[in-house]
């Protein structure tokens, strides 16, 4: 909206009074104002000598002297006296008769007010001021704008052609938009472009107001330009350092901080710029010692243009760039000095020409500067300013400004490369410690993911496992340790190591977890801060055979199930505390896996991306449903799980994730059999165990498999109570397992020469190559495992000759072939009670 119109000045001579006097010094002819000033009427005056009307000045008291008349100090009636400026002139034809003509006192001091200021303004020397008129000719200027050039030829004004900051216009266009709506322009920048090869570009402050006539009507436009280059560029430059504070170093990662280096110097400091790191210190290797012109490779980590796009002929982001020439110059960029060329051809001959040379000079450089990243006494690489259409050439300021710049950069670069490295160990000492990402046995096909945390958050304890257990059973196992860095990384590792360990116990989940937790609660005790000590894990023992699947929680996520019909749930296990609180059991849950489902397992890491809240369990069998179509490869389940994951920002928790997929052992190669625990069932066990040998193909593993069962079987019928159970199981490896209701544990032992037993486990041991034992929730089972392949009966007969005559077994089933009675513990038997 406009502002309102102005009132017009006053007519000339308004206020002024006239009067004619005869030849003897008589008024004859007034105006009204002359008479109203002196407070008379014109017949009183008519007549009246004017010598009578003027009074004496006091002393001191007379106004200062105006050319061309006098000050009279007139008589008025009634009131003050008026002081009265009047200039005489003579009327033709007349003879001796004066027009007298007078301008008040306050009429004066408004006239020579409003004279006094143009010719302050017009005739100042400090700043450029001008009037011009409807076609912005310069009409009138100050001396400093003459100096300035600012009357063309035509008079046309070379500031009517000065672009504006903001890039909206001209400033002709500004003052023509004054004119239309006498609205006032105050304090608004431009740029001068300089006339003369070498000079720089000015700032600019123009002020323009509206000048009318008489009548009201604008008759042009009066202008005063300040030169505020200085003010301008030192804004900018505190500006920039104030960002520089602000921003740079925020990030740990050494190619977003230089990405952020030239965000800021682009476009306010340059119109080009450019980072170039040491190759592979983005990746936290120690720069090498050396300096610029030797060996040391840079790489081009960050560009960037003020017109948005990175000119074609320059080498871009990613590229290696040419090795700088050796020089006096160089060597003072090294020393902490800045760089400055002020043309194209001075930089190419700095760079040694050529075409290397010409591929990091823009076509319209005019001006550069250059200084190198230093921290730590180590060369980082160097930064590049250019500018193409800014008009000012780079000065020791601005040198000044970009090393102060730099040197921050430089620190922040430092700093990221250094926790690069020790993120990049951490991480490495984490995946060295974790199993291969896919494995497959007769229980599972298994796929593993390990995200580190991204942004700055330190590596953390997370880890998983596939542990291989007896009878083709599969461990299935993901655990978190509490906090980030490398000591959670080797809790990690203690803990690992120690699941692996309970696990060839044999022991039920919740069991193990027990125990497991006991380990948790001593490191705690041996670790300086107790209260940061702790950790959540998820146990699963998967058989094939059977296909059931149990599972314990200390304090961990549920997992789900994917079953093979596409749908998801999550399994109702009961989560326990989390290990490290000591002296809480751990509740044990069994589901039934169809085969072909995947169970999922995964840490909290992997839902901490905005699926919170109510309805997160639905959310979470949603994004596992819509991942796992049925017949979908693991790793490409895997990999959609984690995309949303990857794609979130500032993640700051490790993502492990876990997927089974179960298989199930078919039932014509598993095959049972139960005894009462008489001596005849050792006879029992072993024709059932050859006759379902011969079915299977396996004749070669009959005599040894005959061996292993007489010597189970017998053991189990002479020291347990109830009934015997022996199971065959074929798959890559020939399992006998064999149940008793005895709880104790049986061990190796080397017997004496002159014992007469405690060699049948070591004659169980030599003929296959695992053995083991684990309990139930009633009774323990041993199994064995050897390999299918036909060398049993070999390893059977190499052994006859050590053991001695075995052929009695047969005719007395209830003595076992090494005699190997279940000893009391400690006392050198297989089995200990």
């Amino acid at each position: 909206m406009s502002s309102p119109r102005p009132v017009p000045p006053p007519a000339p001579f308004e206020g002024a009074v006239v009067a004619v006097l005869d030849a003897r010094g008589r008024f004859t002819h007034g105006t009204e104002a002359a008479a109203r000033m002196l407070g008379r009427s014109s017949a009183e005056l008519t007549g009246t000598a004017a010598r009578a009307l003027v009074l004496p000045h006091p002393p001191g008291a007379r106004p200062g002297p105006v050319p061309g008349g006098r000050w009279l100090r007139l008589r008025r009636r009634g009131g003050r006296p008026a002081e009265v400026w009047v200039r005489l002139l003579p009327l033709s034809g007349e003879r001796g008769a004066l027009l007298a003509l007078g301008v008040p006192e306050e009429e004066m001091e408004r006239w020579g007010a409003a004279t006094a200021l143009g010719r302050a303004v017009l005739g100042q020397d400090r700043w450029q001021t001008a009037v011009h008129d409807l076609d912005l000719r310069v009409r009138h200027a100050s001396p400093a704008a003459l100096r300035a050039g600012r009357i063309g030829p035509d008079g046309r004004d070379p500031l009517v052609d000065t672009p504006c900051l903001d890039g909206t216009g001209t400033a002709g266009e500004l003052l023509r938009q004054v004119v239309d709506s006498g609205e006032p322009l105050v304090d608004t920048a431009g740029v001068l472009r300089a006339r003369t090869p070498g000079e720089n570009d000015r700032f600019v402050s123009l002020t323009a107001v509206r000048l009318d006539g008489l009548d009201g009507r604008p008759t042009g436009v009066f202008t005063s330009l300040v030169d505020v280059t200085e003010r301008y560029r030192s804004r900018k430059r505190l500006d920039l350092v104030y960002r520089a504070s602000r921003n740079l170093g925020a990030s740990l990662d050494i190619e977003q901080t230089a990405r952020d280096l030239v965000d800021l110097l682009v476009p306010g400091f340059a119109d080009l710029a450019s980072v170039e790191i040491v190759e592979n210190m983005a990746q936290g290797a120690e720069p090498p010692p050396g300096a610029i012109g030797t060996e040391i490779r840079v790489r081009r980590t960050a560009a960037k243009s003020a017109t948005g796009s990175w000119p074609a002929d320059q080498r871009g982001v990613g590229a290696s760039l040419p090795r700088l020439p050796t020089g006096p110059d160089f060597r003072r960029m090294e020393n902490g000095e800045a760089l400055i060329t002020r043309s194209r051809a001075e930089h190419l001959a700095l760079l040694g020409g050529g075409p290397e040379a010409a591929s990091i000079t823009p076509e319209d450089l005019h001006t550069a500067m250059g200084a190198v990243l230093l921290a730590r006494g180590r060369l980082l690489g160097y930064v590049q300013v250019q500018r193409t259409h800014t008009p000012f050439v780079y000065d020791e300021e601005d040198a000044e400004l970009l090393l102060e710049i730099v040197a921050r950069a430089a620190l922040s670069m430092d700093n990221a490369r250094r926790y690069t490295r020790e993120h990049n160990m951490a991480v490495l000492l984490q995946k060295s410690l974790l199993p291969p990402l896919a494995t497959s046995s007769a229980a599972a096909e298994t796929v593993g993911r390990y995200l580190p945390a991204g942004g700055g958050a330190s590596v953390g304890g997370d880890w998983f496992d596939a542990l291989p257990l007896s009878s083709l059973r599969t461990a299935f196992v993901l655990g978190d340790v509490i906090g980030h860095g490398l000591n959670a990384a080797a809790t990690m590792a203690r803990v690992r190591t120690a699941v692996q360990t309970l696990a060839d116990l044999d022991l039920p989940p919740g069991e193990l977890l027990v125990r497991l937790d006991d380990l948790v609660v001593r490191i705690a005790e041996e670790a300086e801060h107790a209260d940061t000590v702790g950790a959540s894990c998820l146990y699963a023992v998967y058989d094939p055979v059977t296909g059931h699947c149990q599972m314990a929680s200390a304090g961990h996520p549920a997992p789900a199930v994917l079953r093979p019909d596409g749908t998801v749930q999550l399994v109702e296990v009961e989560p326990g505390p989390t290990l490290g609180v000591g002296g809480m059991p751990f509740a044990q849950t069994e589901v039934e896996l169809p085969e072909g489902s995947v169970l999922v397992l995964y840490s909290d890491g992997f839902t901490d991306d905005g699926h919170g809240g109510r309805s997160a369990g639905e959310e979470l069998c949603a994004r596992i449903a819509r991942a796992g179509r049925p017949g979908r490869p693991l790793q490409e389940i895997a990999d959609a799980l984690l995309a949303p994951v990857r794609a979130a920002p500032g993640r700051q928790d490790d993502v492990t994730l876990l997927l089974a997929r179960t298989r199930r052992v078919p039932g014509r190669d598993v095959a049972s059999w139960q005894f009462p625990p008489e001596p005849a069932a050792v006879a029992s066990a072993r024709e059932a165990a050859v006759g379902r040998l011969t079915d299977w193909g396996l004749d070669s593993l009959a005599f040894s498999t005959e061996l292993v069962v007489s010597e189970l079987v017998t053991n189990a019928v002479r020291y347990a109570a109830g009934p015997v159970a022996l199971r065959l199981i074929r798959d890559r490896v020939l399992i006998c397992e064999v149940g008793d209701s005895s709880e104790s544990q049986p061990r190796l032992r080397q017997a004496r020469s002159t014992d007469e037993g405690g060699r049948g486990l070591f004659l169980v041991a030599q003929l296959t190559n695992r053995w083991g034992s684990r309990y139930g929730d009633a009774g323990k089972t041993i199994w064995t495992e050897q390999a299918l392949g036909g060398t049993g009966e070999t390893a059977a007969e190499g052994l006859w000759g050590d053991v001695g005559d075995l052929e009695g077994l047969e005719d007395e089933p209830g003595e076992s072939a090494a005699g190997d009675p279940e000893e009391p513990r400690g006392s050198g038997g297989d089995a200990r009670p």
